[in-house]
């Protein structure tokens, strides 16, 4: 048992965390099966925001998560994810100088 102020907060807090971590977990193991039971574009789009989630609350790392969202994207197959569209950006105009840089030291 804890004897000191801080380390009891400290226990208090890791046991807080343990089981908001654990329930998140389960969500997202939850959403991850359902997607997998019927892969369409909507349910991917659930598991990107709950793996993106779960890399901002430190629970896996974000090559992990980048790594999983590749594997579930190839389960959707081409057919279902629209194109993104890249919009060009007209380009910029070029205005010339007409005057001469004098190069002359002083």
């Amino acid at each position: 048992m804890p004897i000191s102020l801080s380390a009891k907060k400290s226990l208090r807090k890791s046991l807080k965390n343990h089981k908001d971590n654990v329930s998140f977990k389960n969500t997202l193991k939850t959403t991850v099966k359902k997607f997998l039971a019927k892969p369409t574009a909507e349910g991917l789009k659930e598991v990107y925001s709950i793996l993106d989630k779960a890399v901002k609350k430190n629970l896996f790392h974000k090559n992990k998560s980048d790594r999983l969202k590749s594997n579930y994207s190839k389960k959707v197959g081409t057919e279902g994810v629209k194109k993104v569209v890249v919009k060009k950006r007209p380009a910029k105009k070029v205005v010339k100088k007409t005057g001469k840089k004098s190069n002359k030291k002083m």
